[in-house]
This record gives structure tokens, sequence and C-alpha cells, in this order.
């Protein structure tokens, strides 16, 4: 994990999450890096493919995450977005999980080279997440790109995109909306079953 993504989700955490809840990390493997230091008093859980060090919970799909409707405050996605084959249908199921009112962190590179684990696929940009919000009905707090060099070396070839978003109240149609795109994006896409994408690689770049 570079230097520059713990503090852009420390700089977060200190003008966002200002009360202690539940937190849900997907791609959570600490390799060489974890953001569960910057959260004390948290119940923090961490979510991967695998088992390993930082993973509380398991995901046996790659894009259906054992958490119930509703159920945390706040979600963090921390570079593994780009190396998610259909990116879309696990920001769905973010949505789903977190509650109304709950908060999502997501970042992802800009740029930088290709660092397949197993795959590497996409590159953000700030317009990209306003999408991402506009599509899946959740309200887009703030976003930017560092389009300078970080100084960090580790940090510079990536460009974070960071991302805010918030889950509003909805009516029973908008959950009915949400729901029915959810399911039938997975009907549309049966071959993901048998192709599952590690999420263990935001704790290498």
């Amino acid at each position: 994990m570079h230097q520059s993504s713990l503090r852009h989700v420390e700089d977060l955490l200190s003008r966002y999450a200002t009360r202690a809840g539940i937190l849900a990390d997907i791609g959570s493997m600490d390799v060489n890096g974890t953001y569960r230091h910057l959260f004390p008093g948290w119940r923090y859980i961490g979510v991967d493919m695998e088992p390993g060090p930082g993973v509380d919970i398991v995901a046996r799909k790659p894009y259906r995450y054992p958490l119930a409707s509703e159920s945390v405050d706040l979600v963090i996605y921390g570079q593994a977005f780009e190396h998610m084959e259909y990116f879309w249908l696990g920001w769905l199921e973010i949505c789903r999980i977190v509650k109304r009112g709950g908060l999502i962190f997501l970042l992802a590179p800009s740029r930088g080279p290709e660092h397949r684990y197993p795959v590497d696929c996409w590159r953000f940009y700030p317009d990209g997440f306003k999408a991402l919000a506009k599509w899946s009905g959740v309200e887009i707090l703030e976003v930017s790109t560092d389009w300078q060099e970080d100084p960090d070396p580790g940090s510079a070839p990536w460009g974070d995109t960071v991302g805010v978003f918030r889950r509003y109240p909805e009516s029973p149609a908008g959950r009915m909306r949400r729901y029915l795109l959810r399911q039938s994006l997975h009907l549309f896409y049966p071959r993901i079953r048998d192709n599952p994408v590690s999420m263990r690689i935001a704790d290498n770049i």
C-alpha cells in the first residue's frame, strides 16, 4: 500500500467519519500495509477473497459480499477497483451494504504501470466516479485526482483518484430499482460466477 493512499484515508477520516461505527474494508488483506490502525474504536471488518492477515470475512464470490444490507456505516475500497473485471458489480454491492446516510471512501489510480494481480483492467478520473454515483443513485460529496506526482517515490506513479460518496434515504421505488439493477446485471453476466478475481491487491501498490 503506497503512502499517499494512507494519507488520503487519514484526511477523509478527519473530515467525514467523526463517530466510530462499523467499517467494511473491501480487499483488506495486509500484504504490506493496511488502513486498520487509522480506525481505533471502530468495528473493523476486513473482507477479501482469501484468508490471511487483515481478513475477517472471506467472500467466496467476487461480487457478493457476505454482509447484510444496510449494515455498515463506512466502506473503504482502496486501490482494488482497477483489478475488478466488472467493477460496477462490486460497486453495487458496496451500495447495498452501506447504511442509508453511510459513507463510501473509494480510492483508485488514474495512471501508472500495469500491475496484474491477477488482472489490471482500469484507471479512473473524477468524471468516472461521478458517473458511478449518478448510475447507482448515491450522492458524491467530493472527488479529486492527484494530477501532480507525489513526492513519495512509491506513490508518484499512481495519481490517486479519491471519492467520498453517501447513500441517501431512498423511496421504496428507489430501493426496488437498485435491487432489480443488481439482479439483472448478475443475470446477464452468468460467467462471472465461474471467474473469481481476487481483491487481494490493495496492499501491493
